[in-house]
């Protein structure tokens, strides 16, 4: 029989669903209680998975004794707070991504994990996925060599979220950097092999969220009234090991298509996320080498298996503190170079 291990989870919307679904279907787990300060959100998500424990206070169900771990799926700018107060309480933690608005916060997070002795992970799904997984196989054979550039792209052509708290810098954080930047950026940095950052030279630019818009999108009409984020984020981070990582990410801009995707060059071979390829010279020959089968997995289920693992005491996490804590930097960096049109260093 699987260590039984009873989570809460605090936020009941957004991603909060996926945390449960997933949780629910590992051996042994049992979700036992749900927070927010919505009352529809909690009611619904409590009546959706069964869940019998409900609260409108974090720190009521941190409080829980029975509660071994806990997953916070709330907005960015309450991140760190329940993050802290649960490690406080004895509880291992699971926070989304991005795992706080700044360094700082990040900081207190990882630091409250360390004397509390609690497990601190960050909800990085990216680097579960199938193809993240070949490339660090090929990265941990020395296919690659030393990686010494990658250029990620997280980029929609009019994706600007309909909903949430996505477009208001006040409660987000920023924009397409700091929500789906930071996915492609997370599992870039693992597969480089974590180094850390040293400087940051980037821009931001808003040139549409911020006005009406009569083009039609799938993802809806956006309130540009409220719109305070960028819609264009690029950026150039330089790692303590001579390594570079160039970002561009955006909700809205006028390129062809959608693209998700990192290309990593390394002194012996490189390799793109997707599709998924290594790239190296063999017997004389330049090969782009395609896999046949990468897997099937989900990287979500993977994810939360990975947490549950964790605060079993079976392993060490995949996505820790100190990464979140990385790519923070990183994050913020960039936004701080944006901001004062200067390189600036990352300490």
């Amino acid at each position: 029989m699987a260590k039984k291990v009873c989570v809460g989870v605090i936020g009941a919307g957004g991603i909060a669903g996926t945390h449960i679904k997933y949780l629910q279907q590992i051996e042994g787990v049992e979700v036992v209680a749900v927070c927010d300060i919505r009352e529809d959100a909690l009611k619904r998500t409590a009546e959706s998975f069964n869940i019998a424990k409900t609260f409108a206070n974090h720190r009521d169900l941190v409080a829980l004794k029975e509660l071994h771990a806990v997953t916070v799926c709330t907005p960015n700018y309450f991140h760190a707070e329940p993050t802290i107060d649960a490690l406080k309480a004895g509880k291992h933690v699971m926070v989304e991504k991005p795992m706080s608005m700044t360094v700082k916060e990040s900081e207190a997070m990882v630091a409250t994990a360390r004397q509390t002795g609690r497990k601190l992970v960050i909800g990085f799904q990216s680097r579960y996925s199938p193809a993240a997984q070949m490339i660090q196989r090929s990265v941990e054979a020395g296919e690659l060599g030393k990686v010494l550039y990658s250029r990620c792209q997280a980029l929609r052509r009019r994706g600007i979220p309909s909903w949430g708290v996505f477009g208001q810098k006040s409660l987000q954080g920023g924009g397409p950097l700091i929500d789906i930047g930071v996915h492609i950026i997370e599992v870039a940095h693992y597969l480089m092999g974590r180094p850390q950052p040293i400087s940051a030279s980037a821009s931001c630019y808003t040139y549409l969220g911020d006005k009406p818009s009569k083009v039609k999108s799938a993802w809806g009409a956006w309130d540009h009234e409220t719109y305070t984020v960028e819609d264009l984020a690029v950026g150039l981070v330089r790692f303590d090991n001579g390594a570079t990582l160039f970002i561009e990410a955006s909700f809205a801009a006028h390129l062809e298509s959608d693209v998700f995707n990192f290309t990593l060059m390394g002194d012996k071979g490189g390799a793109s996320f997707d599709p998924p390829r290594i790239y190296k010279d063999e017997a004389g020959t330049m090969f782009n080498m395609v896999p046949h089968f990468v897997g099937s997995e989900d990287q979500f289920a993977l994810k939360m298996q990975d947490f549950i693992a964790v605060v079993r005491g079976e392993k060490k996490s995949t996505a820790p503190g100190e990464d979140g804590l990385t790519v923070q930097k990183i994050l913020e960096g960039v936004y701080k170079s944006a901001e004062t049109g200067k390189e600036v260093r990352i300490k």
